[in-house]
């Protein structure tokens, strides 16, 4: 199937493939119970066409749905390259593919940048009605006790720079065929993300600010927090390719899979770096540090 495909042109896709659909009705389904719930946690109500949906079920469906796809869908991608149909010009597409995804993820972090330092560089910003109120005119905020960043941050951040090394390690070994470094590599960097997203649930749990009635707390949550949400898809990203290594998946010359997700992983520590040091280091320079 795969070598007549070809005969007729240069890309092999399922046909017909339902993934585009399916994943659609997935995002719309997960929005719109996302919103559903939001409205269940606080108590209220959301009817439509009247019925009421203001339940945690509807968002779970649409969550289902999304992994059902992502399962799937990457099982026939990986089904494609294995028949031989990643030809020069779809490898080259998955490429601009995943440059294009993390270029978009990029734009997430420039807007939770935006919000923290349009917040600490004018903390007495007068169209900014109530800003005053909550950061007396400082920035951080009058009160408010922050972290270390050379306690927990710090150490964080070395995880993640080791974590870069590691991968690098298994890419290179990859490519010069050594199966044996691939995995041990692949495998340490498992553990390092797994490593990095415990001592940031720790930080959490004992983080002196909350997330609301916080501008603080609300933009330090949303920047680290998001990150760290792209910690815990890379670390799925790698364990996959992991399993794949030890299937004896990956060739010197066929091993997209697992470059993207190096890739991506290299954007996270990247993304760190910034985190660490305009918010944990500048951001939080001259208040009380937290006890412990």
């Amino acid at each position: 199937m795969a070598d007549a495909h070809q005969k007729h042109h240069d890309y092999h896709i399922i046909d017909p493939s339902p993934w585009p659909l399916l994943a659609s009705i997935g995002a719309f389904v997960i929005t719109f119970g996302g919103v559903g719930f939001m409205r269940y946690l606080n108590g209220g109500s959301l009817h439509l066409f009247g019925v009421e949906w203001a339940h945690p079920w509807l968002f779970f469906i649409g969550l289902a749905i999304i992994l059902y796809v992502m399962f799937g869908w990457w099982s026939d991608t990986v089904k494609e390259a294995h028949e031989g149909a990643h030809t020069r010009v779809v490898s080259l597409h998955l490429r601009y593919g995943m440059i294009m995804f993390i270029a978009s993820e990029v734009m997430f972090f420039v807007a939770w940048f935006w919000a923290y330092f349009d917040a600490s560089l004018f903390p007495n910003e007068a169209i900014q009605a109530s800003r005053l109120a909550f950061t007396g005119g400082q920035w951080p905020p009058k009160g408010i006790e922050v972290l270390d960043p050379w306690h927990l941050p710090i150490y964080n951040t070395v995880i993640l720079l080791l974590s870069g090394t590691t991968v690098t390690w298994a890419h290179h070994a990859l490519l010069h065929n050594d199966r044996r470094g691939l995995i041990q590599g692949l495998t340490l960097t498992v553990l390092l993300g797994i490593l990095f997203s415990s001592v940031q649930a720790f930080e959490y749990a004992h983080a002196p600010f909350a997330f609301k009635n916080s501008i603080y707390g609300a933009t330090f949550f949303m920047a680290t927090g998001f990150h760290g949400f792209h910690v815990l898809i890379g670390t799925i990203f790698l364990l996959v390719c992991l399993l794949r290594a030890i299937r004896g998946d990956f060739t010197p010359k066929q091993h997209f899979g697992f470059e993207a997700a190096a890739w991506y992983w290299h954007f996270v520590d990247v993304v760190w770096l910034f985190l660490f040091f305009c918010i944990y280091v500048w951001g939080g320079w001259g208040a009380p540090l937290a006890a412990g």
